[in-house]
């Protein structure tokens, strides 16, 4: 009989071996994508944080690769949705099926009934379905006839999208985009980053086959519960709640944006920083965590004015100005 606090990859939950076991995902991913520490250790935060990611790049920088390795690495049911113009709501939530043989309706699951979905080109599909993963992200249930279905825990949405200036897409509103945890973007390779892609498939690399490539489950759900008990323990301090405070209150004063973070991204700026202390080691967080997550938990929430935007001023920018004049705390 197997040991219900050991889970299928053979590790124990305890907190050492936790962080060792989410560590250990970089180097799995790293046999099937070049040059993407950033967006792999936002993954690994979202986990920690219950949240989900939004993937912008353009096509072909190994999105949706990224998010197969990670559920490769993983011991967690994954799912995958290629979200297009004609997608209904059901086909991602799931519907009532009428059973000729008992002559009731009976309801089918749809692919958001599982641990990590791959909601692959997002911006894709219109926003009527769009908006169908908004109960599904935010209270972790689906209703349907009006009874709401709890979804498996844990539950990841990892969204890719293109950049919103190519034609056929959908931009996504700001009430979907603030249920996104993160918002990585993935930019293009290096050239040696490139040589090393080109070289792995002139030596027979296959995308579609992970498990040759070698990618194997190295952390499960009891890795997973581990490591968020003990991020919940990690220490905040009152200077770094107030520090995180002060950020969110400048983007709202910022005079190049037309909206700011509200409460619950800073909410969310707190929680991600806590995540980050705790996988570099920590028992506490430091004024680095919140600037090292500021950007990924920050540029989605914020809207730029038209005539910053004509000026070339980004989210990211405006950010950054504000992370160099908001003291902070000793």
């Amino acid at each position: 009989m197997m040991d219900p606090t050991t889970d299928n990859a053979g590790n124990t939950g305890d907190p050492g071996t936790a962080r060792a076991s989410l560590e250990a995902l970089r180097a799995e991913i790293a046999k099937a994508v070049v040059g993407q520490d950033p967006a792999v250790t936002g993954l690994v935060v979202a986990l920690l944080c219950r949240g989900h990611v939004l993937l912008e790049g353009v096509p072909g920088v190994a999105k949706t690769l990224l998010v197969r390795a990670l559920a490769s690495a993983l011991e967690l049911d994954t799912k995958r949705v290629q979200f297009t113009p004609d997608l209904m709501p059901s086909d991602v939530t799931g519907s009532l099926v009428y059973d000729t043989r008992t002559a009731e309706f009976s309801f089918q699951p749809g692919p958001v009934f599982t641990n990590l979905l791959l909601a692959d080109e997002i911006n894709r599909t219109p926003p009527k379905t769009q908006s169908s993963l908004l109960e599904a992200m935010e209270e972790r249930q689906v209703t349907v006839d009006g009874i709401p279905r709890p979804l498996p825990e844990p539950f990841l949405v990892a969204a890719t999208q293109n950049p919103v200036e190519y034609e056929g897409t959908y931009p996504l509103p700001e009430a979907q985009l603030d249920r996104f945890l993160l918002k990585l973007t993935i930019p293009l390779p290096s050239r040696q980053d490139e040589i090393n892609v080109l070289t792995r498939h002139a030596e027979g690399f296959n995308p579609r086959d992970l498990r040759a490539a070698g990618v194997r489950p190295v952390a499960g759900p009891a890795d997973l519960e581990a490591a968020r008990a003990a991020v919940a323990k990690t220490t905040v301090s009152p200077e770094i709640t107030a520090y995180v405070v002060d950020i969110c209150r400048a983007t709202r004063e910022s005079p190049s944006l037309t909206l700011g973070v509200s409460p619950r991204g800073a909410t969310a700026l707190l929680a991600t920083a806590r995540a980050w202390a705790w996988l570099t080691g920590r028992d506490y967080v430091i004024p680095d965590d919140v600037k090292a997550l500021a950007l990924p938990t920050l540029r989605h929430r914020v809207q730029l004015r038209p005539e910053a935007e004509m000026e070339g001023v980004t989210a990211d920018s405006v950010i950054n100005a504000i992370l160099a004049h908001v003291p902070v705390p000793r």
